[in-house]
């Protein structure tokens, strides 16, 4: 077990884009484990830290390092992993922690056999509602299962060309989201069974998909993904049961037993608790890479059929 420090851990992050600026910076800004020292990115720089192309040259010309935070996307962050735990530097990930299953399969050996944490973080399991939600749907018989993830590409991804290309996600990257929600709270484990996914003529990666699933008790699970969404955006998840009805809204912020709102603790954001969970598994001396969410997608991309769609540009 690795012991309590008096100082926090020297934390490099590699990847300056959007989702590093808006939650990783403020998450880790705040936290009393870790301290940034350090970043790594080919379009972007921070002040007031040393700044650098490639993790490469962060790891062999940076400042010393205990830890990585990785924000790049998810096409070729392999590479990046490895060279971290290589270096023996403990590694978070953001969602999702790879592009294919079997390289993130991969570093999860790696890392045990050099002997550092990985931590392949879903952040949407950190939300307010989702620990509620698991603990009361733990009681009870699911019988139907309907999850609605629809939002703005143009909002939350804008100009983010690679979301859409091969090894992208497309649709999938807030879909997955769900995913890691569902195979967190629900008591059985899911089953693909088939599907539709949209992809633009001028794209390679789905803009909307219609998935069917099942639970191993053999409950239906619906899985609605939609990037075209204006207005209201839409991610809930509603669990009906033998013993009412549970409703996840706002992406976990808010949850409903039979259209009653339970009150929630103090919401500390789901960033800060992911820097909370990769410190105690980093002390604790272990890994947590659950690669459920990301098997799922894999399976709705072999068995679901293809639609072209209208073209899309930003």
């Amino acid at each position: 077990m690795t012991p309590l420090r008096a100082e926090p851990w020297r934390l490099g992050i590699v990847g300056v884009g959007k989702i590093a600026r808006d939650q990783h910076l403020p998450a880790i800004a705040a936290s009393d484990d870790f301290v940034l020292v350090a970043a790594a990115s080919r379009h972007a720089a921070l002040d007031d830290h040393p700044n650098f192309a490639s993790i490469e040259a962060m790891l062999a010309d940076g400042p010393p390092l205990d830890a990585v935070s990785i924000c790049t996307p998810p096409n070729g962050r392999d590479r990046i992993v490895r060279a971290a735990i290589a270096a023996g530097k403990h590694v978070m990930i953001e969602k999702p922690p790879g592009a294919t299953v079997s390289e993130v399969a991969a570093l999860r050996r790696f890392a045990a056999e050099r002997g550092v944490t990985l931590f392949a973080s879903w952040h949407s399991r950190e939300a307010a509602g989702v620990d509620a939600a698991r603990d009361w749907l733990a009681r009870r018989t699911v019988t139907h299962v309907a999850i609605h993830w629809r939002e703005d590409i143009r909002v939350w991804h804008p100009g983010q060309e690679w979301i859409l290309a091969a090894g992208g996600f497309g649709v999938f990257d807030p879909g997955i989201n769900a995913v890691s929600i569902a195979t967190g709270i629900l008591p059985h484990d899911l089953i693909v069974e088939s599907g539709t996914i949209f992809v633009p003529a001028n794209r390679a990666s789905p803009i909307a998909a219609q998935i069917a699933l099942r639970l191993t008790n053999d409950a239906p699970v619906l899985l609605d993904l939609d990037f075209l969404q204006t207005g209201t955006q839409s991610w809930t998840i509603t669990v009906e049961t033998t013993g009412g009805t549970l409703h996840l809204n706002e992406g976990g912020k808010r949850l409903f037993i039979d259209n009653a709102e339970i009150a929630l603790g103090a919401d500390a954001g789901e960033y800060p608790r992911l820097y909370d969970r990769f410190a105690a598994l980093v002390r604790a001396g272990q890994s947590d890479v659950d690669l459920r969410p990301l098997q799922l997608v894999a399976d709705a991309f072999l068995v679901s059929r293809q639609e072209r769609a209208q073209p899309f540009d930003f």
